[in-house]
């Protein structure tokens, strides 16, 4: 048994070494086992359902809004991309930004490929176009980085023995879209992600900031913004955006240790 144990471990080493990339920002290096062709066609199928189950909200005001700063976050990520060596990266991304009227849903998420949902819900805490933008850097940032792929891999390679998703889809297809569910967790009545790491949510707080300053939102914003999903959550069951990402004055420490860097960008996308 313990020689089995010492054979897996080994084999996930190479397999880690040789279906590894990097998380743009961070440089960390991380298992993707998850073709971006295919993780983006299961994705734009989800979306759709969702889209189509879904009630748009008739508030040409706040969708405008959404639409706008999608854009603008969307142009951010590209440059930055493009400015940084990976251009390629988000060549199959086709962007799409909805506002979904539902005052009860607190939350927001983006899938692979660029799919954007907003909920009304959350449209009171973001209060204006700088917290829309520090919601949306943060949501597209999960999506570059390549999180829930890196979540669904670890999936494959927990519960299929490390095998490529194209054998998996073929062989096993209704565990490997329990994985794609279990790592992007977006349901059929309410899209709501998963938790994410720790490390991840750090990581998304990171590139969120430049992707908003660069996008020329202030960054120094994000700071209200997480002080108010933070009180939002006091004396009673937190939204589902909290649920999801986790709001604490560590985390709000540690962003606005980042807001120096931040401002760098902001600054550059003033001249």
């Amino acid at each position: 048994m313990r020689q089995k144990r010492i054979l897996i471990a080994i084999f996930a080493a190479l397999l880690f070494l040789l279906s590894c990339s990097t998380v743009p920002v961070t440089g960390r290096r991380q298992l993707n086992l998850v073709p971006e062709s295919t993780i983006n066609s299961m994705s734009f199928q989800q979306y759709d359902e969702v889209i189509k189950g879904s009630k748009l909200s008739t508030d040409q005001a706040a969708t405008q809004m959404l639409k706008r700063v999608g854009k603008r976050i969307e142009d951010a990520a590209t440059k930055y991309m493009n400015d940084n060596g990976m251009a390629g990266a988000m060549s199959g991304y086709k962007w799409e930004f909805n506002l979904i009227d539902n005052d009860s849903v607190v939350n927001a998420w983006c899938m692979p490929g660029g799919k954007v949902a907003f909920y009304t819900g959350i449209l009171p805490i973001t209060k204006d176009e700088n917290g829309m933008a520090v919601v949306m850097g943060h949501e597209v940032a999960h999506a570059i980085a390549n999180h829930g792929a890196e979540r669904m891999s670890q999936g494959l390679l927990a519960q299929m023995g490390g095998i490529a998703l194209s054998e998996a889809l073929k062989n096993k297809p209704e565990e490997t879209q329990n994985l794609f569910m279990m790592a992007y967790g977006v349901g059929a009545q309410v899209g709501v992600l998963l938790p994410y790491s720790r490390l991840h949510e750090s990581e998304a707080d990171n590139m969120g900031l430049i992707f908003m300053a660069i996008a020329g939102y202030d960054p120094r914003t994000a700071v209200d913004f997480w002080q108010r999903m933070a009180n939002l959550s006091q004396g009673s069951a937190p939204p589902e955006f909290l649920s999801t990402h986790p709001s604490d004055q560590k985390r709000i420490q540690k962003i606005q240790a980042l807001i120096p860097e931040a401002m760098k960008y902001y600054e550059q996308s003033k001249q």
